[in-house]
């Protein structure tokens, strides 16, 4: 049996969802990187799985020949806090985040409560470098 791929682009609307956040703040951060990540990657945002904005894809297949889609970047206004996505791997990403500014950082996440806790020109710069690596690792064929 193949491996069904959880979280896939898909068409539902990106304001949509972002309407959806109940809290105001959170909604209003959600449209800051909105702008932040359209602006930075020049990519249309769309939805992947029910919860997650995405910027630009790339095809990934590990040894094991597991094999998918995922955005090269993205964001998801959680309750808790706000998950940003970004590369996983690239050396550089360690450097940036030391100046990104309040956050937690998981294996692919990085969590924030607020824009206003972290520096938008690092996030820029994260964006940047994360769709670098990534085009860089996965090169279309």
């Amino acid at each position: 049996m193949a491996y069904e791929q959880k979280t896939k682009q898909n068409d539902r609307s990106v304001v949509e969802f972002i309407e959806e956040v109940d809290h105001p703040k959170k909604k209003e951060d959600a449209y800051r990187l909105l702008d932040i990540f359209t602006e930075a990657t020049g990519y249309e945002a769309k939805m992947w799985g029910p919860s997650i904005i995405g910027f630009g894809s790339y095809h990934y297949k590990y040894k094991t020949g597991h094999e998918g889609d995922a955005p090269l970047v993205g964001f998801s206004p959680r309750k808790a806090n706000i998950s940003l996505y970004f590369a996983t791997g690239d050396p550089e990403r360690e450097e940036l985040l030391e100046k990104l500014g309040k956050h937690k950082s998981g294996k692919a996440c990085v969590y924030i409560n607020k824009v206003d806790d972290i520096d938008e020109e690092v996030l820029k710069a994260l964006i940047l470098q994360s769709v670098t690596f990534l085009q860089q690792t996965y090169p279309e064929e």
